[in-house]
């Protein structure tokens, strides 16, 4: 059989907004869809969703109840709440084999670490708990991405932005595709930006902001003559040249780089 969103909402208990959002943020949406039509939620979609309802309502967070459905292993969370690093990076390297960078990314660690963010900035507790995560998050992206060739995309941080998780992340989705690249982490002054660029040569710059303020300092005119792509809500009203493209998730970026070098 299948339903519309509005009956399994009345079926499982729950708002059609909180429908919408487990679609929009987790993936959990429906997966039939028929010529000129919504989309339908079939009995397995309907099995899921009565899954997440059950793991939610025994206290389970929404971005964990999400995760252990998407893979089947919902050990992230827990060695995340108990701070053991080791067994989060193990967790995330066996993820990313299995499921793969962008898949991994999108569907467990990013609305872990999202939920996570509002519940320190709600709370102001677990700022320990994201810190940890964020640095086995990273050590699982190097660890599972490498690749042999000349590096050809350069990625770096906006001046003083500290936020570097996101440049480990499109390393490793890179790699996965065979594509190489040079990471100056965080906190990249602008000058030296701009001499890596001169030196390497690189095909992309890819450069990260999560705060206008870096985005700003960010010296897009001396970079020039370079493809430059952007990302992160620092960027958000940057007026940008022709020449500079924003991406705004993992896949668009990994996919836009791809089909420019």
């Amino acid at each position: 059989m299948e339903w519309s969103a509005g009956a399994v909402a009345r079926m499982l208990g729950i708002s059609p907004t909180t429908l919408r959002t487990w679609d929009r943020r987790y993936g959990l949406g429906p997966t039939t869809r028929h010529e000129g039509k919504h989309r339908r939620y079939n009995d397995d979609d309907v099995a899921r969703l009565k899954r997440m309802v059950e793991l939610t309502a025994s206290g389970v967070a929404p971005a964990s109840a999400a995760a252990s459905l998407a893979t089947g292993d919902p050990d992230f969370s827990a060695a995340a709440d108990q701070l053991d690093a080791a067994r989060m990076r193990r967790v995330a390297v066996g993820l990313i084999a299995r499921h793969g960078v962008v898949h991994t990314w999108d569907a467990v660690l990013m609305p872990f670490l999202i939920e996570l963010g509002e519940r320190v900035s709600s709370n102001v507790v677990g700022i320990e708990v994201e810190h940890v995560a964020s640095l086995s998050i990273s050590d699982a992206m190097r660890v599972s991405g490498s690749a042999a060739e000349v590096p050809s995309v350069l990625l770096a941080c906006a001046p003083d932005e500290q936020h570097s998780l996101p440049l480990d992340v499109l390393a490793a989705a890179l790699a996965e595709q065979g594509r190489a690249s040079s990471n100056l982490g965080a906190r990249v002054p602008g000058a030296a930006l701009v001499s890596a660029v001169e030196r390497l040569q690189p095909t992309v710059v890819f450069v990260w902001a999560h705060d206008r303020a870096y985005a700003d300092r960010v010296p897009l005119p001396e970079l020039a003559g370079t493809r430059v792509l952007v990302a992160g809500p620092g960027w958000d009203g940057v007026p940008l040249t022709a020449s500079v493209q924003r991406v705004d998730t993992l896949s668009a970026a990994v996919e836009t780089i791809l089909n420019r070098i």
